[in-house]
């Protein structure tokens, strides 16, 4: 299955790369002296005060279309902290899709417990630690501990989600 799914990213690449050079999607002026931090799957640059960049590889997720899902589903739930898919990146043979999100500033730190019961309220249901479940809708949503969403004057500010769609998300 392993070897199943490494020729499946590797096609993948190959046509995602084929369609940014077709359409001329990849970004080349990227300052990486800007850079501010990083997790697991993305690079987090700032652009200016308003706005960082943020440089993502589907690390993951199954497929890029995945991914693109999770952009669609943040826009979606959480339009303050909107993702804009400026185009791509290459890097040492990795493809990075670079989106622009607004820089959030902490005002104070993030209660948890006020997560849970915000997410609760919208049909989310704690499965385990930071992650959730909405059963109507067929909607994971993980990694929500403090430093994904940020308390901004008393607002929850979802910087970093990671959505994922059950097979039955598109039969609702």
């Amino acid at each position: 299955m392993a070897e199943g799914f490494k020729h499946f990213k590797k096609q993948e690449k190959e046509t995602l790369e084929r369609f940014i050079e077709l359409n001329s999607l990849w970004i080349l002026d990227i300052n990486l002296e800007d850079y501010l931090s990083e997790g697991a799957e993305q690079k987090v640059y700032l652009k200016d005060g308003k706005h960082v960049i943020k440089l993502n590889d589907s690390i993951y997720y199954n497929s890029w279309i995945d991914y693109f899902n999770n952009l669609l589903l943040n826009n979606f739930f959480f339009p303050d902290t909107a993702y804009n898919l400026l185009g791509f990146f290459k890097n040492e043979d990795i493809i990075y899709a670079v989106v622009e999100q607004p820089f959030v500033k902490a005002t104070e730190p993030t209660d948890l417990e006020v997560v849970k019961k915000f997410m609760l309220v919208n049909g989310f249901l704690n499965t385990k630690n930071n992650d959730y479940y909405n059963p109507d809708l067929g909607i994971i949503l993980e990694d929500l501990h403090d430093e994904n969403v940020l308390t901004e004057n008393g607002i929850l500010q979802f910087i970093d989600t990671v959505f994922y769609i059950k097979d039955n998300f598109y039969e609702n």
